[in-house]
């Protein structure tokens, strides 16, 4: 796998996060989010539940600085056992 990214840094950066409905997960997501991106501003997070309203996706644009922010940050939600999907 080539170290080279196709992303130039420091850029605005999606990230959704999925889970199940309650347990805070919104905050949950936000806290792991603001350890990795602290400038993140959390009034720009959008919360939506699903149709059923059993999940909830919480979409976070941040200024991503590096390929290594980045993995550390999908390693971070992706290990949490209230995140069901990253992307």
């Amino acid at each position: 796998m080539s170290e080279d990214s196709l992303i130039e840094y420091p850029c605005d950066f999606p990230i959704k996060i999925m889970g199940r409905a309650g347990q805070d997960f919104a905050q949950v997501a936000l806290a792991i989010v603001k350890k990795h991106a602290p400038d993140f501003d959390e009034k720009t997070m959008e919360v939506r539940t699903s149709n059923g309203g059993n999940y909830i996706s919480v979409t976070c644009m941040i200024r991503a600085t590096s390929r290594n922010q980045l993995d550390a940050l999908y390693s971070a939600l992706t290990d949490h056992p209230l995140v069901s999907l990253v992307l």
